[in-house]
């Protein structure tokens, strides 16, 4: 039996990448990451293929990708794959769910606390030279009314890691009717979160549904002290109507692990703003969700190729 040649796109724990590399059956690429040239020329050679973010499966990435079989979205969110186009060519699609899911649910929490205390502020200010004590008061997370937008397997740890600072947890998902969080009770509108929280953080997957779904008529509604939270997908907030929210004044801050374009470009306006706070997509990047996430999709791979089971099997519909 010919050898599988199996590429890890986008990088992988080490430990579980030299294991990958000592399956007999298969011929792992030597590089754990690979830049986007690369990737490129390697697609012709690929039958397995393992990526996070950065790398995206397309129609044009199938076209030199005579070989594969097999597409692995280490995390959740399988938007860089045109799920359809792999169908039209036979081509199966996985993702790991819930690998990553803790990970994303602290640093969204994580945002919260440096919006509400100002500690990114603070921490440049101190390193300027300053002592802005009084200029950067903040506010507490304690007894706050957090709403929640999507309430899948990320928000929900959410809500259940902030239970010590006992919030009113206020939730909208048209797709989930009960939950057994006792402090945590569905909206019956998206307008109502908006409107009454004090923090409201999106936990919602990118589709046509949802892209754009939080616009200026849900900005303009929110309170004047109240802070947004965005570490879901970046195309699903308006960031223009962002802008001028923050700009404006609108709102008391936000913070933001995702953007529409990712890398953020250099010219982007959302750089000018001092009430929002940004990271670069780090809501899954830690030692513990990096391991977990890899184990898994050393094992789907496995049980594809090895033992003819698909496991965690993503859609188009």
């Amino acid at each position: 039996m010919s050898k599988k040649f199996i590429l890890v796109s986008d990088g992988m724990d080490a430990d579980v990448f030299k294991g990958l590399q000592g399956v007999e059956e298969f011929e792992v690429h030597p590089v754990k990451k690979v830049t986007p040239e690369e990737y490129q020329e390697l697609l012709p050679k690929v039958e397995g293929l393992v990526i996070r973010s950065a790398s995206k499966v397309l129609p044009e990435t199938l076209e030199k990708a005579v070989n594969l079989k097999y597409v692995i979205r280490a995390g959740e969110g399988t938007d860089n794959i045109d799920k359809a186009a792999c169908e039209a060519k036979g081509v199966k699609v996985s993702n790991t769910p819930g690998a990553n899911a803790n990970s994303a649910a602290e640093h969204a929490i994580a945002l919260m606390m440096t919006v509400l205390r100002n500690t990114a502020k603070a921490d440049a200010s101190m390193k300027a030279g300053k002592w802005e004590k009084s200029k950067l008061a903040g506010m507490e997370l304690w007894n706050k009314k957090v709403g929640i937008v999507g309430f899948g397997k990320i928000a929900q740890l959410v809500a259940k890691r902030i239970s010590g600072f006992e919030p009113q947890v206020m939730f909208f998902d048209p797709f989930v009717e009960t939950t057994d969080i006792p402090y945590a009770k569905k909206a019956d509108s998206l307008e109502k979160i908006f409107s009454e929280c004090d923090i409201i953080t999106i936990h919602l997957p990118l589709m046509d549904a949802t892209k754009g779904m939080i616009n200026s008529e849900l900005l303009n509604m929110m309170k004047q002290n109240a802070i947004l939270i965005n570490a879901s997908r970046g195309k699903i907030v308006d960031e223009e109507a962002l802008y001028n929210t923050l700009k404006e004044g609108k709102i008391a801050g936000a913070g933001f692990d995702v953007f529409a374009n990712e890398p953020l470009e250099d010219g982007s306006k959302l750089r000018e703003l001092d009430n929002l706070v940004m990271t670069p997509h780090l809501g899954a990047s830690t030692a513990e969700a990096s391991l977990r996430v890899g184990q898994m999709a050393a094992h789907q791979l496995q049980e594809f190729f090895l033992n003819g089971n698909l496991l965690h099997e993503v859609k188009s519909k």
